[in-house]
């Protein structure tokens, strides 16, 4: 089993320097998982405790446990190949280059301003975000953003004729038996994100466009428990061949960027563990929540946090980030 002394001390800093409430993490090397919950799970308005099976906003962590795996699917089917243009399945968007790969390994140069974009309703958002164009770096060098995810899940949509997340729960969730997880939580059961001039967010997703995309939104809206995204985590690592193969989930550690220089794979992102050759799967939620799987160690490493509470503005465990992965990296074997 891993040690991960190192990598329990930094989170343990994490919740006694008070630049996160609580922590749940998780450990996690072939069979064997060690889980653990420490710290609050709210500040404000009074100090609550944080307890095991509480759900998290996973934020973008939703792009890779949900749509990548979705799309996948229909990859190894044969029904798409991520090669396929992203106007063959959304006609509304009218740049034939911008590929599936191109979106998954956010390379498709997509920008623009939409005017008021956190006010618009849904059809007007989805409409303004299919008018924005692509940049002079399309393939050139990846740029992280959820517009790529939020069109795979126009694409899953356009195949199945059902809202992206209910793709995701019946694609995903449920033959993984991920029995808590869910994108529309009870407030009571779910730890607290933002204080907004609206209120406490509680059981209510913290990304503005997913507020307003709600179930046709494949780029976050995803609740879970530590349990849920370990057993999504344990089934990644392991050698079963349900849900996605295990060449597929290989596939997902190398580089799929279309010249395969970037260091991004298919929804993925990829960090270099013992060598520059090997690489690990990982991805972050902007709300605090951090997955890193390695397919050839068998060891991975979880972590939910509420770091935007009570507020976003919290830097400090953005910069400290980098630090917790490659410390994580260094305690595997």
């Amino acid at each position: 089993m891993i040690s991960g002394m190192h990598t329990e001390k930094m989170i343990e800093q994490l919740v006694s320097e008070h630049i996160v409430p609580g922590a749940s993490y998780a450990l996690i090397d072939h069979e064997c998982v060690k889980k653990k919950v420490i710290g609050q799970a709210a500040w404000w308005p009074e100090p609550e405790p944080l307890h095991a099976g509480m759900l998290y906003d996973l934020a973008s962590l939703t792009k890779v446990i949900g749509t990548t795996t979705a799309v996948m699917q229909l990859v190894e089917q044969g029904v798409i190949s991520v090669d396929d243009s992203l106007r063959h399945f959304v006609p509304a968007w009218s740049d034939e280059r911008v590929t599936l790969r191109d979106l998954l390994t956010h390379t498709a140069a997509i920008s623009g301003y939409i005017p008021h974009r956190n006010q618009l309703p849904a059809d007007q958002l989805l409409a303004a975000l299919l008018k924005l164009s692509v940049g002079p770096t399309f393939e050139q060098r990846d740029h992280y953003t959820d517009i790529g995810l939020i069109f795979i899940g126009l694409v899953l949509e356009a195949i199945y004729q059902q809202p992206v997340q209910t793709v995701i729960r019946q694609q995903v969730l449920l033959p993984l038996q991920m029995t808590t997880a869910t994108f529309n939580p009870e407030p009571k059961d779910s730890v607290p994100t933002e204080l907004t001039p609206n209120g406490l967010l509680r059981g209510q997703v913290h990304d503005p466009k997913a507020a307003i995309l709600k179930e046709h939104c494949g780029s976050a809206g995803l609740f879970a428990s530590l349990d849920d995204v370990t057993t999504f985590a344990q089934w990644f690592l392991s050698d079963r061949d349900d849900v996605l193969s295990t060449k597929t989930r290989d596939l997902l550690q190398t580089d799929q960027t279309p010249r395969r220089n970037l260091g991004r794979s298919l929804g993925w992102n990829l960090i270099a563990a013992s060598t520059p050759d090997h690489l690990v799967a990982f991805h972050t939620g902007y709300t605090g929540t951090i997955l890193i799987l390695d397919r050839v160690t068998k060891q991975g490493f979880v972590l939910l946090t509420n770091r935007v509470h009570p507020t976003q503005n919290n830097r400090r465990f953005i910069n400290l980030r980098p630090h917790l992965y490659r410390t994580f990296l260094n305690e595997t074997t």
